[in-house]
Order: C-alpha cells, then structure tokens, then sequence
C-alpha cells in the first residue's frame, strides 16, 4: 500500500507535527505499508521516505497555495494521501487544526473591533475558508481524521459530511515515556518552588489564543499556588507585565521553550490550559498520562475526557473566575486526599501510540476494500 502524509513543515513544538511524527514512526514498521512524506521541510526522517515540496513564495497565501499546488500534482502516485494541510483531492484529510471558521470565531472574542474588521479582511484567512470548503466538497475525500468528537461534530454541522466519512482517532502517547515516573525530573529546587506547594503548569505556544492571561488571574486569591508558563511567544514579556500587574510575578516561572517537558509536568500537579480553541493538544494527553488532572476549556477536544472533580474541570476560556473556583476545588481535594494522579493516568492509559497506529491501518484498508 501507497501511503503518502502531507504537512508543509516541520515545526517541533507543534502538536500536528508530533502527531505525524509519531504515527510515521510507528507506521513505518508495518512492512505492508510504504510511506512517504511530502513536506517543505522535516525533521531526519527514519524509517520512511520523504518528498521535498517547496516552491518559492512571497506572502502567507502564495506560501499556502503553492505548496498545495505542487503537493497535489503527486497525489496520483499513491493509493492513499493523507493530508494534515487543506488541499482539496487528498483521499483522507485529518483535521488536527480543527475548522478554521471556528477558530476565527473564538480567537475574535479578545480581538479589538478593529482588528476583527481587519480579520474578515484578511485574503489569507479567506484564501483557507475557501480551500476548506473546497476540499470537504472533493469527490476525491473519502474520510475525514477527527482527534475530537467536538471537531467531528463541527465538520459535520457546518459542511453536511455524513458519519461515514467521519472518523475519530485521539491523539496517541506514549505512556512509558509519559508517566507519573517523571516526578524524578522535578526542577522545583532549581526554580525555587517550595517542594510541598501546589504547581500548575501551562504548555504551549500563543499565549493569547491558550489562555495565559487566564491562568494568571486564576491564581491571583490562591497565595501559596505557583505557575509555570512553558513555550515561546513574541509577546511573552506582556504577559510578564500582566504577571507583576496581578501581583502574581513571584509565583510564576516564564521558562520559554523548553527541550525537555517532562521536567515540565515532573514539577507540577496539574495542567491548566484555558485555550480559546485547541482541536486536542497532544499538550493534554501527555499530561494526563503524567497523572496531571487537566483544567481546561469547552474550545479544547480534551474536554470530552474530563469527569469533573475527577480528572479535572472545564470552565469558559475567559472564565477567570470560574478557574479561581476550580483551583479552589483542587486545592480542597488534595487536603481530602483525593487521587487525581490516578484519575489522570487511567484516563491517558487507552491511548497508546500503537492503538492510534491500528485505529489508522483499520481506516487504510478499509477505505482500499
């Protein structure tokens, strides 16, 4: 079987990419399989081939469209393309970005009139609506790859797809390397973090769209409860700004990107992520798998894993003080004795990487037969 995986670059702290990547590796050893990469540009690729697709361009949408120009000029080569970038003529798209109209919707809630106004105006975000549509109406699309029910839902309201076509397959992890083991990798000593003091931890890029602001403001009226704000992002130092504002500066630790996230989760006890929208983070399930209970939003695919009070809680992404209510709660069942950690890890259990891998070659063949 021809097998061909489009994503347009390599980014390595973005969750598209990791799940691509982990699926490659594991798909690779299925010896009925020949995979192929087509990119821009990837990390060392071991175990599978790749395809360098990369014309030139000047601006975001020629970037876009001429990549899905030529990446589509291949597609005829293979039995099956799986595309993570929207391309209408791909047999199976998968939507690890969710839809983009969405994401307008929920990133334009802590947008300023005028940069709504300049948003609806953008030829880019126009340019992706269009393809997106384009590429759900393809005679060619036969599934579509959802990591969240919540993804899988929208698709299905907005362009009329029928469950057939829709597939849902959850983020793999893998769950010797993620575990509650990395409690050994704790850097509280080298952050200055007293030992016995509740940690939440925040992983990711694009402070804005997942949530900082909330986060910080969450801690606010919890003086013994620190944060640690793990990612890049241009405006990290508003946030340090916004940090010292609250009053919060000295409970919080701005760590940018870090190699190693485990030290991440091995040092907190929970994971707050208030994003506006997230299809479903590869962010959430290593967490969980870590045993960190999850504080996240309804705009997040993980959502659909939480038991409140149990694993976790949800509350609106600007909810700040519904997650001053849920820390409150956390806190409380800590002093009861309550085992997120457990809670946590049982939830992540199932969703091992080599289930992901088996839900994907279930799907290959049953769309060859």
């Amino acid at each position: 079987m021809k097998l061909a995986i489009v994503r347009q670059t390599y980014n390595p702290n973005g969750g598209a990419e990791r799940f691509v990547s982990r699926a490659l590796n594991v798909l690779a050893q299925d010896t009925s399989l020949d995979v192929t990469l087509i990119a821009r540009q990837w990390e060392n690729a071991a175990g599978w081939q790749t395809l360098t697709v990369n014309p030139p361009f000047r601006n975001r949408v020629a970037r876009e469209s001429g990549f899905a120009t030529e990446a589509a000029a291949h597609f005829a080569q293979f039995d099956i393309v799986q595309s993570h970038e929207r391309i209408p003529g791909a047999t199976i798209f998968r939507a690890g970005d969710g839809v983009h109209a969405t994401w307008l919707e929920q990133y334009s809630r802590i947008l300023s009139p005028l940069a709504r106004w300049a948003q609806s105006k953008s030829r880019y975000h126009r340019y992706i609506l269009q393809a997106e549509a384009q590429m759900f109406q393809h005679p060619q699309l036969r599934n579509v790859i959802c990591n969240s029910k919540m993804v899988r839902d929208d698709i299905a309201r907005r362009f009329g797809l029928p469950d057939d076509k829709l597939t849902v397959i959850y983020n793999g992890v893998d769950t010797g390397h993620f575990s509650p083991d990395v409690r050994a990798h704790s850097q509280r000593e080298a952050l200055n973090i007293p030992q016995d003091a509740p940690v939440l931890a925040y992983v990711g890029s694009g402070f804005s769209r997942k949530g900082v602001a909330t986060a910080l403001r969450a801690i606010v009226p919890h003086p013994g409860v620190f944060l640690l704000v793990a990612g890049r992002d241009k405006q990290a130092r508003k946030f340090e700004k916004l940090a010292s504002s609250l009053g919060v500066a000295s409970r919080v630790r701005f760590l940018g990107p870090v190699a190693e996230v485990r030290e991440v989760y091995g040092t907190a006890d929970a994971l707050i992520l208030p994003t506006l929208y997230d299809p479903f983070p590869n962010v959430c399930v290593e967490a969980l798998a870590c045993g960190l209970p999850l504080m996240t939003s309804h705009g997040c695919g993980a959502a659909e894993w939480i038991e409140e009070g149990v694993n976790g809680w949800v509350r609106d992404a600007l909810d700040s003080e519904g997650y001053q209510q849920v820390i409150t709660a956390w806190l409380k069942g800590r002093e009861q004795g309550v085992d997120y950690s457990a809670a946590a890890r049982a939830t992540a259990e199932p969703y091992t990487l080599d289930a992901m891998a088996k839900a994907l070659q279930t799907l290959y063949r049953d769309l060859l037969r």
